[in-house]
């Protein structure tokens, strides 16, 4: 009962005749293989987790016992068994493994597989399981050479990929693919693979035991990815000086742990959105977490500059008016200085941001304004509002009874300034927090003496 869970090699398998790119995973059966390939589970029922896609009456399930011919578009973080659902689905059902990599591979290297493929079925020949790892890697035509290959069942495809595949696959091929989510592994699942590897006669053997403390260090580390803890767990095995793994071992074999982020995929939006919320939510600790995790996982700092700029506006605004200037400084010191010095300034931004005072009055406002127009509230601009600096202008109208705001009390003059049909809008409603408390006293005296409400 191991996992399946890595995008490399099997233990076994049909990969007899295979094309292009072919048996990655029957070619890593041997002793030196990596502990992640060799312990790779050989039937639906060995991998751990995804009890959803094992359960009986499951799709998947259906196709292997079944042995149907149906393509799959397996989507999931890294180490959760896309590749080792290939491998089962092809030894399972007795069928040739050709394996593509979207990081290699052309539309040449795509058409020979799929070629080859049913030129064995001419001959007579056994079906193909044709493997695509990051699929999400191809371009559109990469992808539509996959297409005939799967409309007329030449190939079996198992495609996998660690994006959302609605932004990242064609539709054509979306629609002919049996979509499986595959989710990421829980502490306890990660932790029944490394178990199972210690005794395994693929795995360790039982030749060494390990720590409840190092046990435990190796699962936190790998975040929910049963390849990384396979590999983790063999460099422990290798630096272990007698039969036992301990804590001291682990440290030292496996030093930092994972980052689990996507620049491109549902990682990327999810920790964005977490940095929003907490800096809106003004828990600096968090933010400035989640700007770390970005940083560290490469993240482009001016995006997130960028992110902090609009924040600024939209949830802090006249609350704190610096806070704009704030984030705009941060970003010029981004393009000016660069990383990594420039994550100094980010930090600066994101504390003072999530301390700040917060208002949404300022996005409020425009999204109203913005609502009224939209809506057809547009009117005419008032005469005497009008441009009045051409001849003939004074004629019609314009510019006639205009009130100059510096010759009155206070510099504000009672007129109208809005079209009749918003006359009476009221877009900006500042909060009584921070600086817009203030600022909240003064703007209702002053719209009182434009509209004559004193």
């Amino acid at each position: 009962m191991t996992d399946g869970l890595f995008d490399l090699g099997h233990t076994g398998g049909a990969s007899r005749g295979a094309g292009p790119g072919a048996g990655s995973l029957a070619s890593n059966t041997h002793a030196s293989a990596p502990l992640a390939v060799r312990m790779r589970p050989r039937t639906l029922d060995e991998l751990v987790g995804q009890a959803q896609l094992r359960a009986p009456g499951s799709p998947l399930r259906q196709l292997i016992e079944g042995d149907q011919s149906m393509s799959l578009l397996l989507w999931g973080p890294p180490g959760t068994g896309k590749t080792t659902i290939a491998s089962i689905v092809s030894q399972q059902t007795e069928r040739r493994f050709v394996e593509v990599s979207a990081v290699a591979a052309g539309v040449k290297e795509v058409r020979a597989a799929i070629d080859g493929a049913r030129a064995e079925l001419a001959r007579g020949g056994s079906e193909t399981v044709l493997f695509v790892d990051e699929v999400h890697r191809f371009t559109k035509a990469q992808q539509d050479a996959l297409l005939p290959g799967v409309e007329n069942r030449w190939v079996t495809l198992v495609a996998a990929t660690t994006e959302n595949p609605f932004f990242s696959v064609i539709s054509p091929l979306l629609s002919r693919s049996l979509l499986l989510r595959l989710e990421s592994l829980t502490d306890d699942d990660v932790g029944a693979v490394l178990d199972q590897a210690m005794v395994d006669e693929r795995g360790l053997a039982g030749r060494l035991t390990i720590d409840a403390d190092a046990r435990s260090h190796l699962v936190r580390l790998a975040g929910g990815d049963a390849r990384r803890v396979l590999t983790y767990l063999e460099a422990a095995s290798r630096a272990a000086e007698d039969t036992v793994i301990d804590l001291a071992t682990a440290e030292t074999a496996v030093d930092q742990a994972a980052v689990r982020y996507d620049r491109q995929g549902d990682q990327h939006y999810d920790v964005i959105s977490a940095f929003i919320k907490s800096i809106r939510g003004s828990d600096a600790d968090a933010a400035l977490h989640y700007l770390a995790r970005m940083i560290e996982a490469g993240e482009d700092p001016r995006f997130i500059a960028r992110r902090l700029v609009i924040l600024a506006s939209e949830d802090v605004g006249l609350a704190d008016p610096t806070a704009l200037t704030t984030a705009v400084a941060a970003a010029q010191a981004v393009q000016l200085i660069g990383m990594p010095e420039a994550r100094l300034n980010l930090a600066q931004a994101v504390i003072a941001l999530a301390v700040a005072p917060k208002s949404n009055a300022v996005i409020k406002a425009i999204d109203a304004a913005s609502a009224d127009v939209r809506a057809g509230k547009i009117g005419h601009v008032p005469p005497h509002l009008r441009d009045a600096h051409y001849s003939g202008a004074k004629k019609i109208g314009h510019g006639k009874q205009y009130k100059y705001s510096h010759d009155e009390p206070f510099g504000v003059a009672e007129q109208q300034y809005a079209p009749d049909v918003v006359a009476d809008a009221r877009y900006y409603e500042p909060t009584a927090l921070g600086a817009e408390a203030a600022l909240k006293e003064r703007w209702e005296r002053i719209r009182r003496i434009i509209r004559g409400e004193r």
